[in-house]
C-alpha cells in the first residue's frame, strides 16, 4: 500500500482482494487489515502533500507526464479538485492516475495539513475497505481464481502482458490521432518573447486553470486571464483584429 501510493506501479487491489479472502477463510483479521492499509497509505500521501506544498504546481505536471493521459491529466485533476476541494481526496484513489496527483495538488493548494490528513485517511479507509470487504464476501470465488491462476502459470502472465500492451497501444494511437487532428499553429515562449520585445501588437490570453493561476499568479505582461471554462461568456474580450496567442500549462 505504501509503495503503491508513492506512485510505483505495484497492483495493490489484487493484494487487498487476496487479503480480504484470507480474512473470509479465518486466516487473517479484517479489522487489522483495514487499519494496516490506512496506516500504510497515509504516510506516502503525506509525503506527496509536503512535496507539492514546497515545490509547487511543477510537481503535479511532472507526475502527470508518466500518466496515460498526459495532455489532460493536470487539467482534469485541477478541475475536480477546484470543484470538490478536500472531498475529492475521498474518491481520488478509485480513479487511476489521480490517486498520485491529488495529494501534491492539495499541498499546492495550501490545504491545512490536519484537513488533508482527515480526508486522505477517509479516502484510504473507503478504498482499502471496499476491496478488503469484497474479498471477504467473495472469498470462495477469489480462491477459485487463485487456483486457476496457479494452474495457468506463465500463460496467465503472458495473457496479462498482451492485454496491457494492447491497452497501452490503443491509448497511444488515440493520443497520436488527437494531436494530428489538432490543427493549431504553435509558437515557442522564446519566439513570443522576441516578437513582443519587437513591439508587435499581439493579443496574449492566459487560459490556465484557476488552481494554476492561484499557485503561480504571475502573468505575461499585457495578457488577459480567461479560463477555458469562461471562454463562452468572455470571448468578446479577445480581439479579432490581430494575432492571438493562447497559453496554459
Amino acid at each position: 500500500m505504501f509503495v503503491n501510493q508513492l506512485g510505483v506501479p505495484v497492483p495493490a487491489i489484487p493484494y487487498l482482494l487476496a487479503a480480504g479472502a484470507l480474512a473470509g477463510m479465518g486466516q487473517l483479521d479484517l479489522g487489522w487489515l483495514v487499519l494496516i492499509s490506512v496506516v500504510s497509505a497515509v504516510p506516502a500521501d503525506l509525503l506527496w502533500y509536503e512535496i507539492g506544498r514546497r515545490r509547487g504546481i511543477g510537481v503535479v505536471r511532472s507526475v502527470c507526464r508518466i500518466s496515460l493521459e498526459p495532455d489532460s491529466c493536470v487539467r482534469d485533476t485541477e478541475t475536480r479538485f477546484a470543484r470538490h476541494g478536500a472531498h475529492s481526496l475521498v474518491l481520488s484513489k478509485f480513479i487511476p492516475g489521480v490517486e498520485t496527483v491529488a495529494p501534491p495538488l492539495a499541498g499546492v493548494f495550501r490545504m491545512r495539513r490536519s484537513r488533508f490528513l482527515i480526508f486522505d485517511a477517509l479516502g484510504a479507509l473507503l478504498w482499502s475497505g471496499t476491496f478488503l470487504v469484497l474479498g471477504h464476501l467473495f472469498h470462495r470465488q477469489v480462491d477459485r481464481v487463485a487456483g486457476l491462476a496457479a494452474r495457468l502459470g506463465g500463460w496467465l502472465v503472458a495473457i496479462l502482458v498482451l492485454l496491457l500492451a494492447g491497452y497501452l497501444g490503443w491509448k497511444l494511437a488515440r493520443r497520436r490521432r488527437f494531436l494530428r487532428d489538432l490543427r493549431i499553429a504553435r509558437i515557442t515562449p522564446e519566439e513570443l518573447r522576441a516578437r513582443l520585445d519587437e513591439g508587435e501588437d499581439i493579443a496574449v490570453v492566459d487560459v490556465r486553470h484557476s488552481v494554476d493561476f492561484e499557485a503561480e499568479p504571475s502573468m505575461i505582461p499585457g495578457a488577459t486571464h480567461i479560463t477555458v471554462e469562461e471562454l463562452d461568456s468572455r470571448h468578446e474580450e479577445i480581439p479579432r483584429d490581430r494575432e492571438v496567442v493562447l497559453y496554459c500549462t
